[in-house]
């Protein structure tokens, strides 16, 4: 049976997580459900997708839930939205949807609804007659709680729902499929702390999250469950007050996959240390470690089991560098870049965006410039819209 639903989640997995036919020859590490590590704002996409230790905003529930914390209003809600791989399949899009809710000064609960339309399929026999239309679609929802711990830090935990339906239970090699779910957690932190730089106020903000930390997903029954991706943020950021009106942020993440790294196999034919001649493909690992453990066991082992050693391993870190300009916490401008490794997945771009604010109502827009393969945002304009609820309600009351 000839199912392009397939090839669209191939695709989807080649520009989401740097992982396609260069990238598997290389040994990029593959996940499903990719759409979770696709950031799904503007502010953090303008400036090379950073977001854990960022100030915190709506969107906080992606980079790290417990920013919020620390954040100023009372509730919130965002809504944003981007086409995905247009210039190849034109009817791929990624809908988000975030809020949160202050409990007290200490607590506050948060959630958000992220969905990926993958268009409609067509599913055909051999001879090519069309069995039905189908659209596949994935989606997760969270739910989450943040606390501060002390002064100047914050801790935060969030549950998560993940379902992926690629083939609508079409029969696949003569067997049925099934939609995948998961559950999964994160464990989040952040830090800030005021203080003072060349004379001038700075704030500090340093942050993590282990995302996404659950169970392995599976398309069918005798099919071999895959990892979702499970994920390491480390980041800091730094915002220096220049004067009353303006102020500028610089900020770095670093991300890692907490998934084992494929290891290198023996070829059929080749002969092993122990003189045994291969007769099976992928029966004997020839450098690395064994990828089909237990959830536990790959967060551990995915620090040291490339099979090229410490060096491969360096080679798994992204990074993203982010600069946002803000004047009179009214009008912003970003910028940032985004590194991923030649044989990790190849991912390298310039970002760019601006920000309106006004009485509650904030408005991003971001820009992606490749610049080593054609990305599926290149030359796409996304947008992302957030409310301050507490503000819109000041803002329509009269003025005494």
């Amino acid at each position: 049976m000839k199912n392009r639903t397939i090839a669209i989640f191939l695709l989807s997995v080649l520009f989401s997580v740097g992982s396609g036919l260069y990238a598997q020859e290389l040994n990029a590490i593959q996940t499903v459900v990719p759409f979770l590590t696709i950031a799904p704002d503007s502010r953090a996409g303008a400036m090379g997708d950073v977001g854990v230790a960022t100030s915190p905003d709506v969107y906080s529930m992606h980079w790290n839930p417990s920013k919020f914390a620390f954040i100023d209003g009372k509730g919130g809600v965002g809504i944003s939205y981007a086409p995905w791989l247009r210039a190849l399949v034109p009817d791929i899009n990624i809908a988000y949807l975030t809020g949160y809710s202050r409990i007290d000064k200490k607590q506050v609960l948060s959630g958000s609804l992220i969905y990926s339309s993958l268009g409609d399929v067509q599913f055909t026999d051999v001879y090519g007659t069309l069995m039905m239309n189908f659209k596949p679609n994935e989606l997760a929802v969270d739910a989450a709680y943040s606390r501060i711990l002390t002064k100047n830090f914050s801790g935060g935990v969030a549950f998560r729902f993940i379902y992926s339906n690629l083939a609508g239970g079409s029969f696949i090699n003569g067997e049925s499929s099934k939609p995948g779910t998961s559950f999964a957690a994160d464990i989040s932190g952040f830090y800030q702390k005021k203080m003072s730089l060349l004379k001038k106020d700075f704030h500090l903000g340093l942050g993590f999250n282990l995302s996404n930390i659950g169970s392995k997903m599976s398309y069918s029954d005798s099919q071999t469950s895959d990892f979702i991706p499970m994920n390491m943020r480390l980041g800091a950021s730094g915002t220096i007050n220049l004067d009353m009106y303006n102020k500028m942020t610089f900020t770095v993440d670093i991300n890692k996959l907490l998934v084992p790294t494929p290891p290198v196999y023996y070829n059929v034919g080749e002969i092993t240390e122990g003189g045994d001649t291969i007769k099976t493909a992928l029966s004997e690992i020839k450098a690395g470690k064994d990828p089909n453990v237990a959830i536990p066991v790959a967060i551990f082992q995915s620090f040291f089991d490339a099979p090229d050693g410490f060096a491969e391993e360096l080679k798994e870190l992204t990074y993203s560098f982010g600069a946002e300009y803000w004047y009179n916490n009214q009008f912003a401008i970003r910028a940032g870049y985004f590194h991923e490794n030649e044989i990790k997945g190849n991912r390298k771009y310039f970002t760019a965006g601006a920000g309106f604010r006004l009485s509650g109502f904030t408005v991003d827009f971001s820009y992606l410039m490749p610049l080593t393969q054609n990305h599926p945002l290149a030359r796409t304009l996304r947008f992302s819209l957030s409310f301050d609820i507490s503000a819109l309600r000041t803002a329509g009351k009269p003025r005494s």
